[in-house]
């Protein structure tokens, strides 16, 4: 069968394309790489969900090569099969978006101009977005709608221009911890605001309010509270009967006609057989690094660097997130019982975020420069993850025995650690970007990705002031031990970048409607558009970006 529309992946960047179009009336397939696990298959099992690769791919079957400097300032690649790191998400139908925790705040209208406001920083990429916050406002407001969004508006320095007043679903259970948070804010002269999350806190359809579990981000909702594309996206495409998905299905190669069209997806079934599909038009969310990959891989006469990459940009720029994390602890014997218990309710959120200085004007960074965004958490439930890091002493030297039972009891019992993360722009530049491995193999024998991760030094000074107010807020309301972190160490959860969108096709690889410029059938609809990454978690806006992009396809005559 020729479907109208073939998508590759089937997360966030995928959900709102296959939603909409399933529902326009379109033919849709899916290719997704991962097994289609429904709600009542994730657990709250840690093992299944954090200490084995149950959602992911074992690293011995694909795995990534991993090219970082080492202490004397040498590049250095190793895979993450020889070194256990495992750099992937979730490879399941509904993609990493079942395992997110769902921050959902917006873009800032600076987010989309960082060059024109800031001016260019020597040894990163910047560039503005060819979009505007306006463009992409009313897609925002969709997603708060369709997906669900759980929150409240308050009015702050750097709100953001909406079109509602409100989230359409009321803020979530918060712990007691929340308004202690309020307090100490107030007290430092610190705006406050409540942190929107894609949580459903009332039941929508046929999805329930949140469980309030204690087990959220990394593990699938039991509840269907969490906008998962899955849940939220790929069950309502499924029910129009126009959406058909292929999980198990490993895309390896898109072939193109020699006329600068793409005639056929090629994969690999669950048996290893090779197979193909062919549609009118491709889209291809397959999340940041896989996609820049699979393009590399898609190799031909006309595209000799891979498709769409004859100007070379594709796999280059990659983002993560910039910023770090800190904690602090209460001890339950220095509360009133009252408040101890209160404290230690589990489940309920703290939901708090500071974006007061989301644009940071102070001559100790240099006047003024674009700042971030703090989000105040519980520390991870996982109780394995808790004892396995209590084993070693501040010392290094290994507790074991009586003395490990004792830390462990007093760790579990005794107290509660707060955590805080923080959230700068990674500034695109020359040393974070995808090629492919010239000599790591996955199990079908396809090159891995190989990904540099260069930082810029401008991320870590950023993310050092905002520790420090955090910090300084943490103490004010009374926890001990407050630290934080601030480095150059990537975690896989955000990607962005690697096709990014522009006017100029020699410096950009898809346009202002992230259709690829070199092929007039290709769009690319997970975070790899994206020039910059703002400073929140990247979800929501790519949940926002393909809706619009889906409006888009709607329009393209090759589908008419």
């Amino acid at each position: 069968m020729k479907y109208d529309v073939c998508v590759v992946g089937s997360g966030a960047g995928a959900g709102p394309v296959i939603y909409e179009l399933s529902k326009a009336g379109y033919k849709v397939v899916v290719l997704e790489k991962g097994p289609w696990l429904k709600t009542e298959d994730y657990t709250k099992d840690e093992m299944v969900a954090t200490r084995r690769s149950v959602y992911t791919p074992r690293l011995q079957d694909e795995c990534h090569v991993l090219v970082t400097k080492n202490k004397e300032g040498e590049w250095e690649s190793r895979s993450t099969y020889s070194t256990g790191k495992d750099f992937w998400n979730g490879n399941v139908v509904g993609g990493s978006s079942n395992f997110m925790s769902a921050y959902f705040h917006r873009l800032k209208p600076v987010d989309f101009r960082l060059k024109s406001e800031f001016g260019a920083i020597d040894g990163a990429n910047v560039e503005d977005w060819p979009i505007t916050y306006e463009d992409l406002e009313p897609y925002y407001t969709k997603v708060e709608s369709i997906v669900g969004v759980s929150g409240k508006v308050v009015p702050h320095r750097h709100l953001e221009p909406r079109s509602t007043s409100d989230f359409p679903f009321s803020p979530l259970a918060e712990n007691i911890f929340s308004t202690w948070l309020d307090k100490g804010a107030r007290e430092l002269g610190y705006e406050l605001i409540p942190a929107p999350r894609g949580i459903l806190s009332q039941q929508k359809d046929q999805r329930n309010s949140c469980f309030y579990s204690n087990f959220c981000g990394s593990y699938g909702c039991a509840s269907d509270a969490k906008g998962s594309s899955r849940v939220a996206l790929l069950d309502e495409a499924m029910k129009t009967g126009n959406c058909t998905i292929i999980p198990n299905a490993k895309v390896y190669h898109l072939e193109t006609d020699g006329e600068g069209k793409i005639s056929r997806a090629r994969y690999y079934n669950a048996k290893g057989d090779k197979l193909h599909t062919e549609a009118k038009l491709f889209v291809v969310a397959a999340q940041a690094i896989e996609t820049s990959r699979l393009l590399l891989m898609s190799k031909n006469p006309d595209f000799p660097n891979g498709l769409a990459n004859n100007s070379g940009q594709v796999g280059k720029n990659i983002v993560f997130s910039g910023g770090g994390i800190g904690s602090g602890q209460f001890f339950f014997e220095d509360l009133d019982e009252k408040d101890a218990e209160r404290l230690k309710a589990r489940g309920v959120f703290i939901n708090r975020a500071l974006q007061q200085w989301y644009v940071i004007e102070d001559e100790k960074l240099g006047g003024r420069v674009k700042g971030g965004t703090v989000d105040f958490v519980s520390e991870h439930a996982n109780a394995v993850t808790k004892a396995v890091q209590l084993k070693y002493n501040s010392d290094g030297n290994l507790v074991y025995g009586s003395a490990l039972k004792e830390r462990m009891f007093d760790y579990f019992t005794g107290q509660r650690k707060l955590k805080f993360e923080i959230f700068v722009d990674w500034l695109p530049n020359d040393h974070c970007r995808v090629e492919l491995d010239d000599e790591v193999k996955d199990k079908w024998g396809d090159p891995v990705a190989r990904v540099w991760l260069g930082y810029h030094e401008h991320d870590l000074k950023v993310g050092r002031y905002l520790a420090e107010k955090a910090e300084n807020l943490f103490r004010q309301v009374g926890l001990k031990n407050v630290s934080s972190s601030v480095s150059g160490v990537v975690s896989p959860n955000l990607q962005a970048g690697g096709c990014r969108f522009g006017n100029d096709p020699e410096t950009s690889v898809l346009d202002k409607n992230c259709r690829a410029h070199e092929v007039e059938n290709l769009y690319i609809t997970d975070g790899s558009f994206m020039p910059t990454g703002g400073s929140v978690t990247y979800t929501f806006t790519i949940y926002a970006n393909s809706f619009r992009v889906a409006d888009a396809i709607k329009k393209n005559p090759l589908l008419n």
